[in-house]
């Protein structure tokens, strides 16, 4: 997997670019993702969800939580206990102050964390949720191995990340907005100008669907398979332990 950093004159690592560039974009990360998606990555968040339901988690963990869009969709399923975790103290902060209007303080808990390093004990949580935060991990099977090792046996995880689509036009017409029209609407209305272009060029980089399966298996999932949402534009990857 080719290693793609949002500030490629910058000498620090990935997992610290990525941090910074959360931490400069979170104030305007939440009415970027709706108007960049059109609002169906809500779509994509109920979806998931609804494939955990039948598995009735009680403790779940929302691995780059970003703003906590879907831990606050997991409250569906009624757990004892949510950790929203994530690098970026200003994205959490946000998702934190999100919670406290939405009265879910008991519930979620705001915790700044490293997917490649978890502050859990081994074999603890129900169910795991990944909204669209795998490609931005600097070692990819480290972090997966990690997820692995937290969830209990029997567990489950659901894993949303953006794709490629393959067929014509609906490919032609997502290049075109993904490399021309995204990165500008993104410049106008956030606060970094490399944040909206390292998005589309993460996703080249990001070893999916059948490749991202045999990865999952590699660091330890079973079951694991992949659901294309809207045309191929996002990709749902599911599996157990």
């Amino acid at each position: 997997m080719t290693q793609v950093t949002p500030y490629k004159d910058k000498k620090e690592s990935k997992k610290a670019q990525v941090e910074t560039m959360f931490d400069n974009i979170a104030s305007s990360y939440d009415r970027l993702n709706h108007i960049l998606s059109a609002g169906i990555d809500v779509l994509w968040r109920k979806k998931a969800i609804r494939f955990l339901s039948q598995y009735e988690p009680k403790v779940i963990m929302d691995m780059a939580t970003g703003t906590g869009d879907f831990a606050f969709e997991a409250m569906r399923l009624k757990p004892e206990i949510i950790y929203a975790i994530d690098l970026s103290v200003n994205m959490l902060d946000i998702g934190q102050q999100k919670s406290v209007k939405k009265k879910t303080t008991d519930t979620i808990k705001f915790i700044k964390g490293d997917a490649e390093n978890l502050d859990l004990e081994s074999n603890t949580i129900d169910a795991i949720t990944v909204g669209f935060g795998v490609r931005n991990f600097e070692n990819l099977k480290t972090g997966l191995k990690e997820m692995n090792r937290v969830m209990k046996p029997g567990g489950h995880i659901a894993i949303l990340e953006l794709s490629k689509p393959r067929k014509f036009p609906i490919k032609q017409g997502f290049d075109f907005y993904f490399h021309n029209i995204l990165p500008i609407i993104g410049k106008l209305l956030s606060k970094d100008n490399h944040a909206y272009n390292y998005l589309p060029n993460s996703v080249e980089a990001f070893p999916e669907n059948e490749e991202f399966i045999s990865i999952m298996q590699e660091c330890g999932f079973t079951e694991s398979k992949w659901t294309p949402l809207t045309f191929g534009i996002c990709a749902m990857y599911t599996g157990s332990k």
